[in-house]
């Protein structure tokens, strides 16, 4: 079953709503259209008693900004998900996976956030994130972004950007370095770049950073 959003947006029933005292964030002075850009947001909650794809959902694909609001403005933040949920924003036809084809031979800047952060930082960041993204903040190294990915845990939660060749160093650096300022991460604070192929294969809790900022 779907309930219908303004224009071109639908979102599925059962994904964490803001309430009606819940603030909105104003529409900002972007382009009205993002590029010719069909971009898909996906939201995963566990479930131990089902598959990891089916714990995985489509909530909504969007192509303009007010669209985008639209959407940004109806669901929950972060901050107010489950443990062991995340949001997964992706170009369309890019699914959140380490073994979609335009995934498998790159990387993450991954960036992890102390247990205060959740309510200090998560939400401003997470919406920083998706605005880098559909306002292609990265220049030309934004063709190399496949998506993005908030993961809201107990020990910390996780912000990445997903890119699709890990072999890429300028553009890698490009949005490392770009995306590090956006955030406004202190400068002693280090973010580090992964492989998803180290990432997958490790055999402890941590990977190999290949770049840092």
């Amino acid at each position: 079953m779907l309930e219908s959003a303004p224009q071109k947006c639908v979102v599925l029933k059962g994904i964490p709503r803001i309430n009606s005292s819940g603030t909105c964030v104003p529409f900002q002075q972007m382009r009205d259209t993002i590029r010719d850009k069909l971009w898909a947001l996906w939201y995963f909650k566990n479930d131990k008693s089902k598959s990891w794809t089916e714990n995985l959902r489509l909530i909504a694909k969007f192509d303009t900004v007010e669209d985008f609001w639209a959407l940004y403005n109806h669901i929950q933040q972060p901050s107010k998900l489950g443990f062991g949920c995340d949001y997964c924003l992706f170009k369309d036809g890019i699914k959140p996976m380490w073994e979609d084809d335009r995934n498998k031979l790159g990387g993450r800047w991954l960036m992890t956030l102390n247990k205060q952060q959740r309510h200090n930082d998560l939400d401003r960041y997470w919406m920083e994130t998706l605005l880098c993204l559909i306002g292609e903040s990265f220049d030309e190294a934004s063709e190399d972004v496949c998506g993005a990915v908030v993961n809201v845990r107990p020990k910390g939660d996780k912000l990445a950007i997903w890119t699709g060749n890990c072999e890429n160093k300028e553009a890698i650096m490009t949005i490392g370095q770009q995306y590090k300022e956006r955030l406004s991460v202190p400068s002693k604070a280090l973010i580090g770049y992964q492989s998803h192929d180290d990432t997958s294969s490790k055999s402890g809790s941590t990977t190999k950073n290949i770049f840092t900022v």
